[in-house]
């Protein structure tokens, strides 16, 4: 064993920041003996000095400031562990690169924006930018694309990537309350933040979809090509109209090969129930890559917290201490040229409208779908005790902008009493 520690510099001592602090203090001699050196927290920088981290930091020198913390000569490598697309956050790593010092990082938000000039300052500076925690939590998905697939051609990679969206649909469903009580209900337990938005609006899934995509693809981190669309219209009808047909509602980060061009989208989908991705519940994430080679791999675990996030962390740092030094993103940072957005490929729908109960109704809907060239699949029909009843059609793959077109004309008719509601069904 090298008896020359890696030296640490913890910049953020929130929940995973205390977290590595712990892990790395608790299991030492299990991870000094896999990394084949000590891994030892030297400095620490965080707003609050007195709180109490659950573990002893006093033999580390503190820094008030995660740039200066970044820039020690006496540090081989810093855990960036702050969080947000720029301000300190960015301004440590680049810092840490910039004086030749190892990074790793759980800041998806960071490398979904700046992925890029990170990975290519990492490269000309000759250090390693490590991010296996920003991605699905602890699930290894970082290293199995970038090294235990890397012999793949990837059509596909998809999954429930925010656990806090997949706790509120899978409760809706279990105990038959509508979306409100139940964010109220995530938010009381920690689930969710006070300002959920991030989460339910489906902008951290997509965050962890460009990694994905660029892991899978050899694309830039693209945030901007991703196409985003939330939970927060998901209505309890929804979810029990779907399970009636077999089906399940989750919020899919799907990316995939479309010839040149690569789709990326995030979006409440329909799932087959029985289905990998349809029989998960709760907090927990899954991602699915389809390769050439290995078929369709299946990686299931927690996707945020304290305990996996450290995890992941951790494992990146003993990765460190071994030597490892490759490109972030499995190939070289030059080569990840900006791919073609796809235009969204044509995809089954399920569709709810709320109509009045009179004769004709439904035919003029057909006729507006037929007029687009959306066809009918499947239809299902529930008269209320009001004048309404609820229709629910399952259409074959149809382009996304045809279907609008096809909405935009049954909302505007004296037949439509809502605004229809349209989701894809993902062949997962």
């Amino acid at each position: 064993m090298n008896a020359e520690p890696l030296k640490v510099g913890l910049a953020g001592l929130g929940t995973v920041g205390a977290g590595v602090a712990q892990l790395l203090a608790r299991n030492a001699a299990l991870i000094a003996a896999r990394a084949g050196r000590p891994i030892e927290v030297r400095a620490v920088s965080a707003r609050n000095r007195g709180r109490d981290r659950g573990v002893d930091l006093s033999a580390c020198a503190w820094e008030d400031d995660p740039v200066a913390l970044a820039r020690r000569a006496d540090l081989d490598v810093v855990v960036e562990a702050i969080g947000g697309a720029n301000g300190p956050a960015r301004a440590a790593c680049e810092a840490a690169i910039a004086g030749g010092r190892h990074l790793a990082t759980a800041n998806k938000a960071l490398l979904a924006h700046h992925g890029l000039a990170l990975a290519s300052a990492a490269e000309a500076a000759g250090v390693a930018l490590r991010f296996e925690a920003a991605v699905a939590g602890g699930i290894p998905i970082v290293k199995a694309l970038g090294e235990g697939l890397a012999g793949n051609a990837v059509s596909r990679v998809y999954g429930v990537l925010n656990g806090t969206c997949n706790y509120i649909l899978t409760e809706m469903e279990r105990s038959g309350r509508d979306y409100a009580p139940v964010l109220a209900e995530a938010q009381a337990k920690g689930y969710a933040e006070a300002d959920p938005s991030f989460d339910v609006g489906g902008i951290d899934a997509a965050h962890k979809l460009a990694l994905l995509a660029t892991l899978a693809f050899g694309c830039d981190p693209d945030f901007d090509g991703v196409s985003v669309e939330g939970i927060e219209r998901v209505a309890l009808a929804d979810i029990s109209h779907a399970g009636a047909m077999g089906y399940r509602v989750k919020l899919l980060g799907v990316a995939r090969r479309v010839g040149e061009a690569v789709e990326r989208a995030v979006r409440p989908c329909l799932v087959r129930a029985g289905s990998a991705i349809g029989q998960l519940d709760g907090v927990t994430n899954a991602v699915v890559v389809e390769g050439d080679a290995v078929g369709a791999a299946v990686f299931e675990g927690p996707g945020a917290g304290a305990g996996p996030t450290a995890s992941a962390i951790v494992a990146d740092l003993i990765d460190i201490a071994r030597g490892a030094r490759g490109p972030a993103f499995g190939v070289p940072a030059a080569s990840l040229a900006q791919a073609p957005r796809a235009v969204e490929p044509t995809a089954p729908f399920y569709l709810r409208f709320r109509l009045q109960d009179r004769p004709g109704a439904l035919g003029e809907v057909a006729r507006d779908l037929g007029a687009e060239g959306v066809s009918i699949r499947a239809m299902r029909q529930d008269d209320e005790r009001d004048a309404g009843a609820t229709v629910v059609i399952l259409t074959h793959a149809c382009a996304r902008a045809a279907l609008d077109r096809a909405l935009a004309a049954i909302s505007a008719s004296p037949v439509s009493l809502a605004a229809p509601v349209a989701l894809a069904i993902e062949d997962v």
